[in-house]
């Protein structure tokens, strides 16, 4: 039974950080608009002001209330409600990545001072690195990639239509 469940856990696993890096793709962007736009000084110099332990506790809690979103997610598409699961899973995937990215930006350096945060994040490390390594991985960047590329081109096309369509009309 475990040669069974062994690969299948690591399937589980690798699809799990797979989701999670593609939603970090776009993540990553709307965390640094974040703090290019909303100035929160007061809120970041609290959180800096933190030990490690309470900042591994705040850092805790945009993961403790918004991972359950993923079964609630899947509650709602599986019940029928496919559009409302998705856009459940979109808005809080999108908003924990975002609030987990600002905190750990903000608490890294004391987050790594736990010896027990430091080795899951050294072993979460590992994990990313291997499964970029992969084939899999690349074919997957390469994809986005060139979606990235079509997206580009169609809207550098339609803002060129608009532009067309604006000027004909003066």
């Amino acid at each position: 039974m475990k040669r069974i469940l062994k690969p299948v856990t690591y399937v589980l696993a690798a699809v799990y950080f797979l989701v999670d890096a593609v939603f970090m793709a776009v993540a990553r962007p709307i965390s640094r608009w974040v703090e290019r736009h909303l100035q929160f000084a007061r809120l970041r110099a609290w959180i800096r002001s933190l030990p490690p332990y309470p900042s591994l506790a705040l850092f805790s809690v945009p993961v403790i209330i918004l991972e359950p979103i993923k079964p609630l997610a899947a509650y709602l598409a599986a019940t029928g409600q496919v559009l409302s699961g998705a856009a459940t899973f979109i808005i809080g995937e999108l908003l924990k990545l975002v609030l987990v990215e600002r905190l750990f930006h903000l608490t890294r350096d004391k987050l790594m001072r736990i010896p027990a945060f430091a080795w899951t994040y050294g072993k979460f490390a590992d994990v990313k690195a291997w499964l970029q390594a992969t084939e899999a991985w690349r074919a997957v960047r390469a994809l986005t990639f060139a979606a990235r590329d079509i997206v580009a081109r169609a809207r550098a096309k339609l803002v060129g239509s608009f532009s067309k369509l604006a000027t004909s009309r003066d």
